[in-house]
């Protein structure tokens, strides 16, 4: 997944990121991690997460959407 931030509001972003770690994880996901490019646009993040599967996957997705933890972050 890419994100467009505003490289003046880390801080607010990090926090955005932290929050999703323990919920793609719920969801049955593994979360890589966030890269944030030191070359090039600074205005781009990267977040790398998988599933078991593309059922798995499609499974977050929907569940995600209707999950109240997920609205919140």
């Amino acid at each position: 997944m890419t994100y467009k931030i505003d490289p003046a509001k880390i801080e607010n972003f990090e926090a955005y990121a932290k929050a999703w770690i323990p919920l793609v994880e719920r969801f049955g996901g593994t979360h890589h991690g966030y890269f944030l490019p030191h070359e090039g646009p600074n205005d781009l993040a990267y977040a790398a997460f998988s599933f078991p599967s593309l059922a798995a996957y499609e499974t977050y997705r929907t569940e995600s959407a209707a999950d109240s933890d997920c609205n919140a972050a």
